[in-house]
């Protein structure tokens, strides 16, 4: 019942006051250490808010170590993931929570989107972020997905030109070398 009381107090005041944000989820887990609830916020806290990405992945492992089946942490874990370059780890995740019973489909879509896009697949980042729109229920899911979208597609865009760049430059490099030799060739002759 305290552990509730404490809960609902930290739910509360994360992030807006995060000091008692932080000691009312120790209360909590102070009378229930294994409470998934508490557990998932501390890990976003620890996350989010102090940067801690020892103490943060810890509380993300005891979460599924408690309650493999807890649908809300996955979103969070694959993004915490994948914004400490933990990609192996993140898509192996992202496979296993797309067949966990009421995972946020649309959020787990979105979190294979910010991997591709973090490894420059932006291809497969759009994909990926069109596919969490179909899973997406309200209509500012959709619009921030399209904003996401936006963003890759200007990424892909600009790797697209960096590519096109480099083929002519090279090109040109091979022509003066071809024309330097031909030059050098006359010059013996004469």
């Amino acid at each position: 019942m305290k552990t509730n009381i404490y809960l609902c107090r930290a739910i509360e005041a994360y992030p807006y006051e995060l000091a008692k944000a932080i000691e009312a989820l120790n209360f909590a887990l102070s009378y229930e250490p294994n409470n998934v609830k508490a557990l998932h916020l501390m890990a976003k806290a620890q996350s989010e808010q102090f940067g801690d990405y020892k103490a943060a992945k810890s509380y993300y492992e005891n979460v599924l170590a408690v309650d493999i089946d807890y649908p809300d942490v996955y979103p969070d874990f694959i993004r915490f993931l994948v914004n400490n370059d933990d990609f192996d780890e993140a898509q192996k995740l992202i496979d296993f929570a797309m067949t966990i019973k009421g995972v946020d489909k649309a959020g787990v879509k979105l979190a294979q989107g910010y991997l591709y896009e973090a490894l420059y697949d932006f291809e497969k980042s759009e994909d990926a972020l069109k596919e969490a729109k179909m899973f997406g229920l309200n209509s500012e899911f959709d619009y921030f997905v399209d904003e996401v979208i936006a963003r890759v597609s200007k990424k892909r865009k600009t790797q697209n030109n960096k590519n096109r760049l480099k083929e002519p430059v090279e090109k040109k490099e091979v022509e003066k070398t071809t024309n330097n030799w031909f030059k050098n060739r006359l010059n013996n002759l004469l």
